[in-house]
């Protein structure tokens, strides 16, 4: 990588905290003067699967996974240890930590603040938010921390092959062990919907486009990024819409649901750099492995929350707070990882 400045944030990405908050002024504002029109999306779905939002959600998703090249995934050995360090915690740590903390915040610590009915909800939204490693915002992340990006991309390829055959298991298993029903049919036809067969059509497209030339495929990445955050927006309106009076009788909530997000991406991403240099993994690995053990692929999150439990559930509700925190605190972690790398270096060699 450039010794050169790390690259500034997309403009939809750097200020992607204000236009979730806006969506959520919008769709309660929505909600209270057009009640008949959501009501009526609300009831458009197969299978408990919300149409309108599940085209939106493949608009969200499909772009990201286009970024993914699985044959990276070969590149495995070459950057074992930090890969190893960072598998170990995606897939062992992050969403035991996160049911943890749900349980301690939102059953015990916050419960007499939170509506009782809904704690349930929100317990499995985190646990959601936490289940499946973040797969396109990392890429910027790393950029932002000088990262190796050969490495960025081996490990959300490899993440990307788990989470297809992990991510209903874990979500079951932490559900189960919360005392939450698990709704299994709903759950896979979830992984089908928004993994499978997201990640089949993306590859199918990535290869289409490669036949012309990598500045094909990226000029089609850029083309179609703004897409898939304005599907981000519209479904939070959306949800917003059907959340907005449960909010505005209880806006504590938001920050409440905040704080064990905030303390799992803290922990998870100090956890894995501080592995890394124990292990004496180049800061160059170390730093992105730090960002992709902390951050959550919130796209999935809300999807599967809206398709499990509904879009007036507590569960989606906490997947939208993720996604309100996600870019300040990313950042900071970016921050961190950048301003500490003499102090890393001076213990750490090269992976």
């Amino acid at each position: 990588m450039s010794a050169a400045a790390p690259p500034a944030l997309g403009f939809f990405t750097r200020w992607l905290t204000l236009w979730v908050f806006l969506c959520i002024v919008a769709g309660i504002g929505l909600g209270r003067v057009l009640p008949g029109v959501f009501q009526t999306l609300g009831r458009m779905e197969i299978a408990r699967v919300n149409l309108p939002v599940g085209l939106l959600i493949w608009v969200m998703i499909v772009p990201m996974l286009l970024r993914i090249d699985f044959g990276a995934i070969g590149q495995v050995r070459r950057h074992w240890r930090g890969i190893g360090v960072t598998l170990a915690v995606n897939w062992l740590v992050k969403p035991f930590s996160m049911a943890l903390l749900g349980w301690l915040f939102l059953r015990h610590v916050f419960a007499p603040y939170l509506p009782a009915a809904q704690i349930d909800g929100y317990v499995a939204g985190l646990i959601l938010l936490a289940a499946a490693p973040c797969t396109a915002m990392v890429f910027v992340w790393s950029r932002l921390c000088r990262g190796d990006p050969y490495f960025t991309l081996s490990q959300v390829a490899l993440n990307d092959a788990i989470m297809v055959v992990a991510f209903a298991p874990i979500v079951g298993l932490l559900l189960g062990l919360s005392a939450i029903r698990v709704p299994w049919d709903t759950l896979i036809v979830s992984v089908l919907l928004y993994i499978a067969i997201p990640v089949i059509i993306a590859q199918v497209a990535r290869r289409a486009l490669l036949r012309g030339g990598e500045a094909r495929l990226r000029r089609a990445m850029d083309r179609i990024e703004p897409y898939s955050i304005a599907a981000l927006l519209t479904t939070l309106v959306l949800l917003f819409a059907f959340q907005g009076e449960r909010i505005l009788a209880q806006p504590l909530v938001i920050l409440l649901l905040a704080v064990p997000i905030v303390i799992q991406v803290y922990f998870n991403s100090a956890l894995t750099y501080l592995v890394n240099r124990r292990l004496r993994v180049a800061h160059s690995v170390a730093g992105p492995s730090a960002l992709i053990g902390a951050s959550n692929f919130f796209e999935l999150a809300v999807a599967a929350a809206i398709s499990l439990f509904g879009f007036d559930s507590g569960a989606a509700l906490a997947t939208v707070v993720g996604v309100l925190v996600e870019v300040p605190v990313m950042l900071s972690v970016v921050g961190i990882v950048n301003r500490t790398r003499r102090w890393y270096e001076r213990a750490a060699g090269g992976d």
